[in-house]
C-alpha cells in the first residue's frame, strides 16, 4: 500500500470464554475489557464491532476537529452517532453490513471553516478510511512458547 512511517503493538489476552482483555503499548492507557454479547458471552463489555464503531466515530469527529482547527474555528462540542448494521453474508457468517455517522457540530454548516471542511475532513480519518478500502491483514496461528 505504501511506506511505513510508524508501527506499534497491542496484545490481547482471553480472561474467560469470549472475554479478552486488551493491552495496549503505552502505560498510560488503560487496559480494555472486551465480550461478546449472548449466546457466546456474558456482554460485560463492549465487543468488537462497537469498538470499531467507536473508533470510526471517534476518527471522522477529530478529523472534523481537527479541519476547523486548521481553518482556525475552534469547535468544543462535536458529537458523533454511529449505527451499525449486522447482516448475513453469502456463507451466511455475520458481518458489519454498513455504518453510518452523524456528526453534530454547535457551528452552522455555511460557517467557513465548516463548509471549507465538509469535503475533505473524512480523507484525514485514518480508520475510516482505511476500512473503506480495506485493510491488509495477515493472520498466523502458532502454539506459544513452553517458558521454563
Amino acid at each position: 500500500m505504501g511506506e511505513v512511517v510508524s508501527r506499534f503493538d497491542i496484545h490481547v489476552e482471553q480472561v474467560r470464554e469470549f472475554e479478552f482483555m486488551v493491552r495496549f503499548d503505552k502505560e498510560q492507557y488503560a487496559p480494555l475489557r472486551m465480550d461478546e454479547p449472548p449466546p457466546l458471552g456474558h456482554d460485560a463489555a463492549p465487543n468488537p464491532a462497537r469498538i470499531l464503531a467507536a473508533a470510526i466515530g471517534n476518527c471522522l469527529a477529530a478529523s472534523l476537529v481537527f479541519c476547523a482547527k486548521k481553518s482556525g474555528a475552534k469547535l468544543d462540542d462535536v458529537r458523533a452517532s454511529v449505527g451499525v448494521e449486522l447482516v448475513r453474508n453469502e456463507r451466511r457468517r455475520l458481518r458489519i453490513g454498513k455504518v453510518s455517522v452523524r456528526l453534530e457540530t454547535a457551528l452552522p454548516l455555511d460557517h467557513p471553516a465548516i463548509a471549507g471542511c465538509l469535503e475533505t475532513f473524512e480523507d484525514f480519518c485514518v480508520v475510516t478510511q482505511s476500512v473503506r478500502e480495506g485493510i491488509d491483514i495477515a493472520v498466523e496461528v502458532v502454539p506459544r512458547a513452553e517458558t521454563a
